[in-house]
């Protein structure tokens, strides 16, 4: 994809993995707004939750920088993945540490990520 905009630094992370207990809207804000400090972001709106009988929980987190979304699901299995977008720059590994941290995982393998 060509770059349209060079001038604007646009970093992008989707962090993805199992938990190790069922996600609740509570953890969802919670998470979203110690990432906000993890990554050094400043906040424009609090985390903002929903959820779906088909698809589970919800929430995003609106920074001055941008955002992130987070998705959780409980069936067919615990999952969760985070859009992370950002005009600011920031560390995925401290992202991924981080949320490895939060959601109680282990297995290395229980976790993955991917920068564009």
């Amino acid at each position: 994809m060509r770059d349209l905009a060079p001038q604007i630094h646009r970093q992008r992370l989707v962090i993805e993995g199992y938990p190790s207990a069922p996600i609740t809207a509570s953890d969802i804000s919670d998470y979203l707004s110690k990432m906000s400090e993890v990554l050094g972001m400043s906040v424009l709106q609090d985390p903002v939750t929903n959820h779906s009988s088909r698809y589970g929980w919800a929430g995003w987190i609106h920074w001055e920088t941008s955002g992130a979304h987070f998705y959780a699901w409980e069936r067919p299995v615990l999952f969760f993945s985070v859009d992370i977008y950002t005009c600011k720059e920031f560390s995925p590994e401290a992202a991924v540490e981080y949320t490895s941290e939060f959601f109680g995982i282990t297995d290395a393998g229980a976790i993955e990520y991917s920068e564009f």
